[in-house]
Parts: C-alpha cells; sequence; structure tokens
C-alpha cells in the first residue's frame, strides 16, 4: 500500500515511516523541516519538503503517487508555546489538516490515521483515562488535536472518510537507528539524557507541590516503536474500525523524580537538577487505560519497562548526542 505520511521527518513519524516500510508499504514523506530533520527520513521513502497547508504539494503528491491511505503526525506539539500562541496552533494542526482532508477528498483517499495526544481530556477526573472520560483541553494545543477529531468525525458522516484517532500518552524511546532529534526538545527523558551529555547545564523539574506522592507530575511513558504498531494496527482494522478513538498508553505512571531516578539507574550517572514553578497548562496526573485498543485493534505495548524504554533513549542519544549530524 502506498502511504503518505505527514511529519515524518519528525521523532514519531520518522519511526512509524520506518516500520510501514519493514512491513513492506511505500511510503512518501512530507514534512516542512520545522521540527523534523532530513537524514531522520528512512532511507527508500520519496519525501516532499513542504507545509500540509500548502494544496500545491499536496496536490504534486497525489498526482505522483497512487496514495492510498494516510497517516498524519505533522503538528505543533509544545505546550507552552501553545498558551501563548493560540492561533499558530489552530493555523497548523486545525486548518493546515483541513487542507489536508479536502485534498484527500478531491483525489478519493478515503482512509486516515490522525497523531492525536492525551491533551484533549485536559486535567483528568479518574484514573485510568479511558475513551469515555470527558474531554476538557486546559491548553490550545490539546484543543486544536480535540477540533481536528471532531472534524474527523463529521468528514466521516458526510463523506465516507475511515478515520482512527490514536491519542498518545507521552512518547519515549528510541528504535536501532531513529529518536528525538527534534531541534526543540522538551521531553522529560530526552532532555535529561541531553544534560548528563553535558549538552545542557542543568535539568528543571516544574513544580514539585502537586498533590502526587513527591509532589511532581505523574505520566504514562510508551516507546516510541509501539505507537509506530498501533498505526499498523489501526490501518489493519479501518474497515471494521472506520470511525475509531483510542488511547494509547502503558497503563502505569511514573513521577518526574522517578523517571529521573530510571535514568540514573540505566545509566550509572547523577543527573543534576532544580525545581521550577509550574508550567501553566500541565495536567497533575495523565495514565492511559489502552483496553479498547488492546480490544478492537490487537494491539498491546511490548515494552513495559520504564528501564526498557530509557535505555533504548539512552543508547541513541549516546550514539547520536548531536542528533543526525
Amino acid at each position: 500500500m502506498a502511504i503518505l505520511v505527514t511529519g515524518g521527518a519528525g521523532y514519531i513519524g520518522s519511526i512509524c515511516a520506518e516500520v510501514l516500510m519493514e512491513e513492506g508499504h511505500d511510503v512518501v514523506i512530507v514534512d516542512n523541516l520545522q521540527e523534523g530533520c532530513r537524514e531522520g527520513v528512512p532511507a527508500g521513502a520519496v519525501f516532499y519538503e513542504g507545509d500540509i497547508g500548502d494544496r500545491g504539494i499536496l496536490g504534486q503528491i497525489f498526482h505522483n503517487h497512487s496514495i492510498e491511505a494516510v497517516m498524519h503526525f505533522a503538528a505543533d506539539t509544545r505546550v507552552e508555546t501553545s498558551m501563548t500562541d493560540p492561533g499558530q496552533f489552530f493555523r497548523n494542526n486545525l486548518a493546515n489538516g483541513i487542507t489536508l482532508l479536502d485534498v484527500m477528498r478531491e483525489r478519493g483517499c478515503k482512509k486516515i490515521i490522525f497523531s492525536s495526544t492525551a491533551a484533549t481530556f485536559g486535567e483528568p477526573q479518574y484514573m485510568p483515562v479511558d475513551e469515555k472520560h470527558p474531554q476538557q483541553p486546559v491548553n490550545s494545543y490539546g484543543e486544536s488535536k480535540l477540533m481536528f477529531e471532531r472534524v474527523l468525525d463529521w468528514y466521516h458522516r458526510a463523506y465516507g472518510l475511515q478515520f482512527n484517532a490514536l491519542r498518545y500518552f507521552n512518547a519515549a524511546g528510541a528504535s536501532n537507528k531513529l529518536g528525538d532529534a527534534k531541534r526543540t526538545i522538551t521531553l522529560l527523558i530526552p532532555v535529561t539524557i541531553q544534560v548528563l551529555l553535558g549538552q545542557r547545564e542543568k535539568l528543571f523539574i516544574f513544580g514539585n507541590d502537586y498533590d502526587t506522592r513527591d509532589g511532581t507530575c505523574i505520566r504514562d511513558y510508551i516507546h516510541v516503536e509501539d505507537l509506530a504498531r498501533a498505526h499498523l494496527c489501526a490501518l489493519d482494522r479501518l474497515d471494521e474500525y472506520p470511525c475509531g478513538k483510542y488511547n494509547l498508553g502503558n497503563g502505569r505512571g511514573f513521577t518526574n523524580l522517578e523517571v529521573i531516578e530510571a535514568v540514573e539507574e540505566v545509566t550509572g550517572k547523577t543527573v543534576p537538577f532544580a525545581f521550577a514553578p509550574r508550567r501553566p497548562g500541565d495536567p497533575v496526573v495523565l495514565i492511559a487505560s489502552s483496553e479498547l485498543a488492546q480490544k478492537e485493534l490487537g494491539w498491546e505495548p511490548r515494552y513495559n519497562r520504564l528501564e526498557d524504554i530509557v535505555a533504548s533513549a539512552w543508547e541513541w542519544h549516546s550514539t547520536y548526542p548531536d542528533g543526525y549530524k
């Protein structure tokens, strides 16, 4: 199958493209390289540098390739920025996404797997968070993703679009070749590793006065290769579940301090860190229930130990301390 991967030079998109190619699919990637890296595009994939809001380049891609499905990763994701510049997030994550859907419809492509986020839920009302949980985002990043989920619902009803939206709970880790080489790395595990590699002076933990077991935020970490496999499962089951929404996580939560302890255990090094004020828009706890994805998509995570996830990230960043340079 010929599959267009938007944002396929980025962290999750590139590894998903890698897995797709291992499974024998033809992969076409479009990425504006705002955060992605050209060197992260898997060998053998066709690459276009451009923006998904550009009808011209999308038309060129669909004209040149018999695209049968789209995996949509292209988005702005930085929560802090979404609180100060929401317009950027609604333009890129919502308006440009609608442009993508309209070009797909014009070209007769009716299958899409959408990279959504746990940020659509906002502050959890119960744990673990399942698909029935109310969606009340506390930042414009989550709001933009939720709005696009609703657009997908309407395109399914009106135009017969088949979609699955996959809501992630903190992607982490790396494959053998590919990892988190974004220009702006904000996720806790790679930032902690950068400190150990001497690329940052100190790690800052945002908030130590939350109502948790050690005062720091709790997150559910999932290995990026498990996420990539979930996309394949979702694509394979589209005919059976043509408008699905699934939460993806390990079902266990770790505090920020527990993540630091895991990094120290894996590396044998001490992480220098300091506490900083809370960041606006950060939920206290996010832990996923992935029971629906396991039941309907036949997916389950292979990496269940936080230490194994950290070890894969440490190995990649140690091998590529400056990204792909």
